[in-house]
């Protein structure tokens, strides 16, 4: 039985292919050493709404400065690979995941509606900026994006049961709605 979208932890993500045996360029977005030199499976998700985890094997991946080089059993193609542009890289979630109650993985992050003060839909986290400071959450609805820092000032509560980030302030609204 193939695994739900909220029982994968994204690792990575595919940017674009490279070279002509259908590898793909991949951004880590997972602190663990290692993560990718061991891959045997991983599940493809397109970043749209409803997109079903596709099954893939691993079938060689280096390591490059920039990231990763990966080939797998998804695609042989460049024009193939094209298709995936984007793509989260995810593996099953390990339940043996140690943090404060306080701290938050980005997967857990991505694909949360935030809202205002007073409840107010202001998008979906659909990206997470890393940033010396701190991370930056990009949060998109049909209309805007805004910029939201990751830090205990800006955010009041997260909510995972629920799928819900609420930000502190009405300010931080007006604010990231200028950007």
């Amino acid at each position: 039985m193939a695994p739900t979208a909220n029982s994968l932890v994204t690792i990575g993500r595919i940017l674009k292919p490279f070279g002509v045996r259908g590898e793909v360029k991949v951004e880590s977005l997972s602190d663990v050493p290692g993560r990718f030199e061991g891959l045997e499976t991983m599940y493809l998700t397109l970043p749209h709404e409803g997109a079903t985890p596709r099954e893939s094997t691993v079938t060689h991946v280096r390591k490059v400065p920039a990231g990763y080089l990966m080939k797998c059993s998804a695609f042989s193609t460049p024009e193939e690979a094209t298709h995936f542009n984007g793509a989260w890289i995810q593996i099953p979630e390990s339940r043996e995941r140690p943090r404060d109650s306080d701290t938050f993985y980005h997967f857990e992050l991505i694909g949360l509606r935030v809202e205002d003060p007073d409840g107010q839909q202001m998008g979906t986290v659909e990206e997470i900026l890393e940033y010396p400071q701190h991370p930056v959450l990009v949060v998109r609805n049909q209309e805007a994006e805004f910029l939201i820092p990751a830090n205990r000032r800006t955010i009041d509560k997260i909510d995972l049961d629920n799928q819900r980030l609420h930000v502190a302030s009405r300010e931080l609204w007006d604010i990231s709605h200028a950007l």
